[in-house]
């Protein structure tokens, strides 16, 4: 098992996770942080036309149906079948070259250096075992290829919203997610890897609504926060939701009551996968 994880029934807790990913709406979340996806593509270099790429942990295809657009070969594969069937249908209404599977970031189902970019947007980060993560990423990179993840980091905001869940809920018994945006722990990782740069970016959440509403759109629409709050009794669910509106409040830099505008930092890892 990976480093950091306790004695856990495995299929058990994948089976937990994918009913995480499919509660809720991903889709509908999703198509608000579209803008992170062309910024992150950007940051990373492009995807040059005609390139291969797989977006590992794909949700929706936020990250693939951009790089896409843009004239790259895509897949995607995601746990959440009922998101994979949403990508499917995105990329065959635009008639984008991209193909969606269902599947394991930790056993992913593609043969050795398959691709000339593998990318993860605020994706792979949440698999149970972080090691296997590293090493499929890895394999499936061709030699000389791009490996690339945003992943949010302890201290930004997301972080924090994390910490305020694990104060109502125990932990799932998996290393933490935000481990991933701590630079020694992601060099720790991705052995095989060559000019690994990262850098500490800040994702602005920009919503036409109130804090308290961005509590209930992500309570709606986010599979973890649906599935936390589904697991607390009526009054903790009172309270954890009073602790996530606070959180939002403060950090809030929009004087419009009917607009939240929240920065959160995510650590931008760029590599490039060894050629010996």
């Amino acid at each position: 098992m990976g480093a950091g994880l306790v004695s856990v029934d495995i299929d058990a807790l994948k089976e937990r996770l994918r009913a995480t990913w499919m509660a809720g709406n991903y889709d509908r979340f999703s198509r608000f942080m579209e803008s992170s996806a062309v910024e992150f593509l950007d940051r990373v270099g492009g995807i040059p036309r005609g390139a291969s790429l797989l977006d590992v942990a794909c949700g929706s295809g936020q990250l693939a149906l951009v790089a896409a657009r843009h004239g790259a070969r895509v897949s995607g594969v995601d746990i959440a079948a009922n998101s994979i069937r949403v990508a499917r249908d995105r990329a065959q209404a635009e008639a984008l070259p991209a193909q969606f599977d269902e599947g394991d970031a930790e056993a992913l189902p593609y043969a050795d250096a398959s691709f000339d970019v593998v990318a993860s947007l605020f994706g792979a980060m949440f698999a149970p075992r972080p090691d296997l993560v590293a090493q499929e990423m890895v394999r499936v990179c061709r030699l000389g290829g791009t490996i690339a993840m945003a992943n949010w980091t302890k201290t930004g905001f997301i972080g924090q919203m994390f910490a305020t869940f694990a104060k109502f809920i125990a932990p799932p018994g998996m290393p933490s997610p935000v481990l991933w945006g701590d630079e020694s722990t992601v060099r720790e990782r991705l052995a095989g890897v060559s000019d690994l740069r990262m850098t500490r970016v800040m994702y602005r959440f920009d919503y036409p609504f109130s804090p308290a509403d961005v509590v209930d759109f992500f309570r709606e629409n986010y599979g973890p926060t649906n599935r936390a709050f589904a697991a607390l009794s009526a009054y903790d669910q009172t309270a954890l939701g009073e602790d996530l509106v606070g959180l939002w409040n403060a950090n809030n830099q929009s004087s419009d009551a009917n607009r939240t505008v929240v920065d959160s930092e995510y650590l931008q890892v760029v590599a490039i996968r060894s050629k010996e």
